[in-house]
């Protein structure tokens, strides 16, 4: 019988792979401590982001 891994399931909440197979992510820097922040640097960190360093590793840990 062939074994087969699970996946990562923390890497399937916070990473998504596009239909051309690039990485997404949520940016970082607006879940906590927003009240010393401004009101541009709690804009900024809206929307996702494509990640370029790992995505190959986000790859395998999601893809089991």
């Amino acid at each position: 019988m062939a074994y087969t891994m699970k996946s990562h399931s923390g890497a399937k909440k916070r990473f998504k792979i596009t239909a051309s197979g690039k990485v997404q992510s949520k940016k970082e820097g607006n879940n906590h401590l927003l009240t010393n922040k401004g009101k541009n640097n709690k804009k900024s960190p809206y929307g996702k982001v494509v990640v370029w360093a790992a995505s190959g590793r986000v790859k395998s840990l999601i893809q089991k």
